[in-house]
């Protein structure tokens, strides 16, 4: 399949009607030859996932299912509401209870202890650590397909659903407030990271990087262009980014790199502020922007800082928390074309008479 998958959905790729409908038609042959040969059907649906993840077209095909999986993942857990019986649950509560906590704190713990020796800091092994903090949509999968199979009872699956009620609801709000719950708990998580976090320390070593004349959060195609006119102007620019291929490509370029995040409070104060006259952020995420702002603050920078924006109602808050430049990437594009439209027509002989 790694060789015969690609060359069949680079002909299908045309049309992306025609990708969908394969990649579904597909999961659905897949899963009945499972059923055909006595193995369950979500097995057979996760092969043919996997096999279409070593495409180049998972992206693609994986954004355009998704509407279609949150609309039959309802049905499965209306039917899995069903088949509970609510009078059993009342003596599973403390069970349930207990094990949520379990997965809750639990989960992060060993993600926490597993990145921290595996080199990361703790604040990575912390946010990373949340996502895990709940039992998936598959284990309520591989639940059910017990009950149908007399594995296991109705109140052992009664009990598995209300922990996975718990946990998915709780780690949600623990993940959108992952931030907040960091800051809270920061001082005593540097048992989970190692005095040298090396993972985390890709880069240059080169002194010059030590006096920035800018400081570049965010290496992407609108974050490397700018770093590329910069130091095409005599600037010389540190460049940050949180993906390490990223740092990696760019360090076998001119250009100063680092592996860090704009988030973290702590890797901020491991960089030259004080040599550089402009802290620039590429990322069009308001929390992003606000949040390198507020850490500004702290450590007293006085240069110049610059934002990317996407929307009047971002450029108005982060012009009031302190940026001194708004960079708005379509509006400024805009301007630049129509500049550029302007000079033609000038140069023109035979110019446009109004």
């Amino acid at each position: 399949m790694r060789y015969v998958m690609p060359n069949l959905l680079h002909r299908l790729a045309s049309s992306n009607e025609l990708l969908v409908l394969f990649a579904i038609s597909w999961c659905v042959a897949l899963a009945a030859a499972a059923d055909y040969l006595g193995f369950s059907k979500e097995v057979g649906a996760f092969l043919a996932g996997i096999s279409l993840a070593s495409t180049p077209y998972r992206e693609a095909i994986s954004t355009r299912l998704v509407s279609l999986r949150d609309f039959l993942l309802l049905f499965f857990f209306i039917d899995l509401g069903a088949q509970i019986d609510m009078s059993l649950l009342g003596a599973k509560i403390v069970p349930a209870l207990v094990l949520s906590l379990f997965v809750l704190i639990g989960n992060p713990l060993i993600v926490m202890i597993i990145m921290g020796t595996m080199g990361y800091r703790k604040r990575t092994g912390f946010l990373a650590g949340l996502t895990v903090a709940q039992i998936s949509e598959f284990s309520l999968i591989l639940a059910a397909m017990g009950v149908s199979l007399g594995h296991i009872g109705t109140e052992t699956m009664g009990l598995i659903t209300l922990v996975g009620l718990v946990t998915i609801g709780l780690s949600t709000y623990m993940i959108i407030y992952s931030h907040y719950l960091y800051n809270h708990f920061a001082r005593w998580l540097g048992l989970f990271e190692r005095r040298v976090p090396h993972r985390e320390q890709a880069g240059d070593d080169r002194t010059d990087v030590q006096l920035p004349d800018a400081i570049l959060f965010g290496l992407g195609r609108y974050g490397g262009d700018i770093a590329h006119g910069l130091c095409g102007q005599g600037w010389k620019v540190l460049g940050i980014d949180f993906d390490p291929e990223v740092v990696n490509a760019w360090s076998k370029d001119d250009l100063f790199v680092r592996y860090g995040d704009a988030e973290d409070p702590e890797f901020l104060s491991l960089l030259p502020l004080k040599h550089a006259g402009w802290v620039i952020s590429t990322s069009p995420e308001r929390t992003v922007n606000l949040a390198l702002l507020a850490a500004l603050k702290i450590y007293d920078y006085t240069g110049k800082v610059a934002v990317r924006v996407h929307s009047a109602e971002d450029a108005k808050a982060l012009s009031s928390a302190g940026a001194d430049v708004i960079l708005s990437p379509f509006t400024d594009g805009a301007k630049k074309a129509v500049d550029i439209l302007i000079t033609s027509n000038s140069a023109r002989s035979g110019g446009i008479q109004r």
